[in-house]
């Protein structure tokens, strides 16, 4: 007999309906960027929570918590831009709340935004290689906490023992991402737990070492206080804007789920863990040289701990590039190509463990990736904005077998397979961010006002031309209710 949860409405209950075999733990999800079908959905949106706080208790928020310190902010500045930076999750929410509503990850409903045709170029460019570098940064910095724990443990990292770590930590990540959605959700959990408690004896020896009163020998004032807190939150929101695929995390939630609920949980799971983890290389900073954050912490933490906390650092590396490299394997297919969603999350983590492996033993490529990676929310905010608006002017209904529909024959086709409001609200938005950056290079408004205003401005823009040219075609393709698919 199946089991009974009490509904959000007063006086009424919901049948919890066991997990369809098209997503169990124990078995590869059959599903990839095709519909899911009502009769599928399963869950409720607080399991999403530990989905991305697993996600954020990692080693790269210490890094740019720490890294905010040492660009001249003193204590409390830096934790006001942390926040500030982090509040960017709620759009990530926001997103979430389209995978119910079309049952489709996040790499199809786009096609709402840019036509077919041009919702491929958005996924190879905007899903798939902006994934694939990110999995290269995150993987690198797992290999070097396991480089050392390696050492740790008496037995020298040459290269063929960093290659063998590099491969061993890719192979645990891809089995969470080709085993798929079920087997994150429950492993998630658990995960969340243990990175607390090790996050909590950092937090502990962290805060026995640090300055609470610390500010800069020098303290920044004018212009180029503003132009650090303006830098520091732009790389602080490049971790929350780089997820316009929230909605392939939410898409097997119950079609009558509640908006507020999906984007809630979402929002605070990865609001809350990168506040505090964060914060705490920012705290760490006042007392150890952040530079090198892996070698400074280990001068503060006790002993027995190194290990666990080495081994923490590849866990929460571990959870987050399983996401990514999920959602990388539907870009992929949203591309174009038809290959199963196993094939296509191996030949991702084949292509980031090439580029992680060359990066550490030959060149200093992760640098280059590193700093475009600082350019990127130029694109990324834009995306997020105009999906984000989109899903606002549609009140999140979404003709479910009309996404699905790639012909030329597809609401969806609009003009020639692009969608001209769409494009061009993300180029204006995307040209308008370029003519602020200072990042790479110095656009010529950054150059005038001495400071990086492409996140600001290249959002605002994308998202009020996107309420100007993108009413009509929203109307036209918005059912008076949600279609499922047939």
């Amino acid at each position: 007999m199946a089991s009974t949860i009490p509904d959000p409405r007063p006086g009424t209950e919901r049948e919890r309906a066991p997990l369809p075999a098209a997503d169990r733990p124990g078995r590869v999800e059959a599903h990839g960027i095709d519909h899911i079908p009502d009769a599928e959905r399963h869950g409720h949106p607080r399991e999403l929570f530990s989905v991305w706080a697993a996600a954020n208790v990692n080693y790269l928020s210490l890094v740019i918590g720490g890294a905010l310190v040492l660009m001249g902010l003193d204590l409390w500045q830096a934790l006001g831009v942390i926040v500030v930076g982090n509040l960017f999750w709620v759009l990530t929410g926001v997103l979430a709340t389209s995978g119910p509503a079309a049952g489709a990850p996040s790499e199809v409903i786009t096609r709402a935004l840019y036509g077919v045709l041009g919702n491929r170029v958005n996924n190879a460019v905007g899903g798939w290689l902006v994934s694939v570098c990110y999995f290269a940064l995150n993987l690198a910095a797992a290999a070097a906490a396991a480089f050392a724990l390696v050492e740790e443990a008496g037995i020298p990292a040459n290269v063929p023992v960093k290659i063998a770590v590099v491969v061993a930590i890719a192979a645990l990540t891809l089995t969470i991402s080709v085993y798929g959605h079920a087997l994150i959700i429950r492993l998630y959990l658990p995960i969340t737990l243990t990175l607390t408690a090790a996050f909590a004896v950092v937090a502990l020896a962290v805060f026995r070492h640090a300055d609470f009163a610390y500010a800069p020998a020098e303290p920044l004032s004018g212009l180029s206080l503003w132009a650090v807190l303006l830098a520091g939150t732009t790389m602080i929101a490049s971790g929350p804007l780089s997820y316009t695929t929230s909605a392939d995390f939410s898409r097997y939630l119950p079609r009558d789920s509640s908006p507020r609920a999906v984007a809630l949980w979402t929002a605070l799971g990865a609001f809350v863990p990168s506040v505090v983890v964060c914060s705490l290389g920012a705290f760490a900073a006042t007392a150890v040289d952040m530079s090198d954050p892996q070698t400074a912490l280990q001068e503060i933490l006790p002993g027995w701990f190194v290990p666990v906390f080495l081994l923490s650092l590849v866990l929460g590396t571990i959870a987050i590039n399983a996401l990514t490299a999920y959602s990388a394997g539907l870009a992929l297919q949203a591309v174009g190509l038809r290959i199963r969603r196993t094939v296509s999350v191996l030949f991702d983590g084949a292509v980031a463990v090439a580029l992680t492996l060359y990066a550490l033993l030959v060149s200093d490529f992760l640098d280059t990736v590193s700093n475009a990676l600082q350019a990127i929310t130029v694109l990324t905010g834009p995306m997020m904005c105009v999906y984000a608006t989109d899903i606002v002017l549609r009140r999140r209904r979404y003709d479910s077998a009309a996404l699905a529909d790639e012909t030329p024959g597809s609401p969806f086709w609009y003009s020639g397979g692009f969608n001209p409001a769409g494009t061009a609200a993300l180029l204006g938005g995307l040209a308008a961010g370029a003519l602020c950056v200072d990042s790479v290079y110095t656009g010529p408004v950054a150059a005038a006002v001495g400071m990086d205003l492409s996140l600001p401005v290249g959002m605002v823009v994308a998202t009020v031309l996107y309420v100007v040219l993108g009413r009509r075609a929203v109307a036209a393709t918005t059912p008076a209710t949600p279609t499922p698919a047939a």
